[in-house]
């Protein structure tokens, strides 16, 4: 406790030792008393030009107590309460397993694309039996990675991985249906197909994201 605040509250409790009769009627005038807004009241006589409250009021309106030991009062107040700061908003980020599942589901997705791509390009009999096998693994890895889906970020970010898969499944069956069709399929086939150049900007997006830590959605997985 600092010494000043101490005498001040001495001070007031000086009431309690002056003889009542040297309290002038004349010089007195009554007033209230009010600590910091706290519940209660104490009154307050002042006399000539000097304020004094009774002390056992003021301690009961400060919440404080009073003890008498041999010629000392001594009076206790509480500790001052303090506020914790209000806890700050996270910052929006992608959790780490969103992250790794994200990452892993991409892997399968990249994946199948090569086998397709690799199929084209050196003439090698491309069968639906054998590209359900790699589709089936990216729809799994999919399904994790929006389980672990957990913020606002990894949120948008499965919208990218949603939209690569779609385009992939689209690009394998079209590429199975011209197999039906005709017998040979240009090594180059896939190099100016839409769908084939969009998987590969929406893949690269997703890295720029992942890499960054925002995600911002710039269109080029739809």
């Amino acid at each position: 406790m600092r010494k000043g605040p101490f005498m001040a509250w001495l001070m007031l409790a000086l009431l309690l030792i002056l003889p009542r009769l040297a309290l002038s009627q004349a010089a007195q005038q009554k007033l209230t008393l009010l600590v910091n807004g706290q519940p209660g009241q104490a009154a307050v006589v002042q006399i000539d030009g000097r304020s004094y409250v009774e002390i056992e009021s003021f301690v009961r309106v400060v919440n404080g107590s009073l003890r008498f030991k041999e010629n000392q009062i001594i009076l206790t107040l509480p500790a001052p309460t303090t506020s914790a700061p209000p806890a700050q908003p996270e910052a929006p980020a992608f959790s780490k397993d969103f992250v790794r599942a994200a990452i892993e589901a991409m892997a399968a997705i990249r994946e199948w694309r090569s086998v397709l791509t690799n199929s084209v390009r050196h003439g090698y009999p491309v069968s639906e039996d054998w590209l359900s096998d790699f589709r089936a693994q990216a729809a799994k890895n999919l399904m994790l990675a929006s389980v672990a889906a957990s913020t606002d970020y990894d949120r948008g970010a499965i919208k990218f991985l949603n939209s690569g898969f779609d385009d992939m499944d689209k690009l394998s069956n079209n590429i199975l249906a011209i197999r039906k069709t005709r017998d040979y399929l240009a090594p180059d086939a896939m190099d100016n197909d839409p769908l084939n150049k969009r998987i590969l900007s929406c893949a690269h997006s997703l890295v720029s994201v992942f890499a960054s830590g925002r995600f911002e959605d710039d269109g080029t997985c739809y």
